[in-house]
C-alpha cells in the first residue's frame, strides 16, 4: 500500500497546484447555484401539492451538489486516456504495481483534490447568503462524512472503468459525451431525486450514481435517519465493490489482448 499512497499524495500535489482554475470552477459553479435555487423557488411558488423536500431542505441539496460537483464522474484523466489512445500504457505494465489499483489512487486523487478546493469556500458563500444550515445533529454529521468518503471510492471506480472501457473504443468520444448527462441526471444535481416523478422512485432508488450526491444529501437534511445510515453507506460500498470487481476484470481481458509493437 505504500506505492500506492506514494502515487496517491503525488497526484494530490499535482492537482493541488490548479488553484486558479479551482477559483474560476468556483465562480461558475455559484452562478449555476443561483439558477437552480431561482427554478426551485419559482416551482415551490407555483406548486399546490405536498413536495417531498421542503423548500430549504431542496436548497441545501442544490448548494450540496454545487460543493460536490467535481465528485461527479463526469470526465477522466486526460493523461491516461493519451496513453491509451498512443498505445504508451504498454510502460505502465511495466511497473511493479497492480495497473488497476495505480489507476484507481489516481481517480481518487482527481476526485478528491478539486472537490476539497471548491467545497469549503462554496460552503462558507451559501452559509452566509442562504444560511445554509448544518447537518441536523452530531451523529448526522458523522454519518454524512462516511457517506462522502464512501461516494468517493463510488467515482473513482465508476471513473476507473469508464478509462478502461476505452480499450475497446476508437476514440472514446463518444461514452465521454454521454456520461456527463447521465451522471449529472442520476446523481441528482439536476433535480434532487427525491422530486422525481413516484414512477421513477424505484429505478432511481437501485440505481448507481444516487450514491455519490443523493445518499450524502439526504444524510445531511435528516431525510435518512441515524439508525438506517449504515443501510445506505452499505449500499454505496456495495456499488463501489461491483465497480472494482468489474474493472479488474475488463483490464484483465484488456491486457489480454493487448499488442505491443515495436522493439
Amino acid at each position: 500500500m505504500k506505492a500506492y499512497s506514494a502515487v496517491l499524495k503525488a497526484r494530490l500535489s499535482v492537482l493541488l497546484q490548479y488553484r486558479s482554475a479551482a477559483l474560476a470552477g468556483l465562480a461558475t459553479q455559484i452562478f449555476w447555484g443561483f439558477i437552480k435555487v431561482m427554478i426551485l423557488e419559482a416551482f415551490y411558488a407555483q406548486s399546490g401539492a405536498a413536495e417531498p423536500l421542503t423548500l430549504a431542505q431542496a436548497i441545501t441539496f442544490i448548494w450540496l451538489g454545487q460543493a460536490f460537483l467535481q465528485l461527479i464522474p463526469w470526465n477522466i484523466d486526460k493523461e491516461l486516456e493519451q496513453q491509451i489512445k498512443t498505445g504508451n500504457v504498454a510502460y505502465e505494465l511495466l511497473r511493479p504495481l497492480d495497473l488497476y489499483f495505480l489507476w484507481f489512487f489516481r481517480a481518487v486523487a482527481m476526485r478528491l483534490v478539486p472537490a476539497l478546493m471548491r467545497s469549503i469556500p462554496l460552503f462558507l458563500f451559501a452559509g452566509v447568503v442562504y444560511a445554509l444550515p448544518a447537518p441536523v445533529s452530531l451523529h448526522a454529521a458523522i454519518a454524512f462524512i462516511f457517506s462522502l468518503s464512501a461516494a468517493i471510492l463510488l467515482s473513482s471506480a465508476i471513473t476507473t472503468l469508464v478509462i478502461i472501457s476505452l480499450f475497446w473504443t476508437i476514440s472514446g468520444e463518444g461514452i465521454q459525451r454521454l456520461l456527463p448527462h447521465i451522471t449529472l441526471l442520476l446523481s441528482g444535481m439536476t433535480v434532487p431525486l427525491p422530486l422525481f416523478p413516484s414512477w421513477t422512485q424505484p429505478f432511481l432508488n437501485l440505481q448507481p450514481f444516487r450514491g455519490i450526491i443523493d445518499i450524502p444529501s439526504r444524510i445531511y437534511v435528516g431525510i435518512i435517519p441515524t439508525h438506517d445510515v449504515f443501510q445506505y453507506i452499505g449500499f454505496q460500498l456495495v456499488w463501489f465493490l461491483f465497480f472494482v470487481l468489474a474493472g479488474k476484470w475488463l483490464l484483465k481481458r484488456a491486457i489480454k489482448r493487448f499488442v505491443i509493437l515495436g522493439g
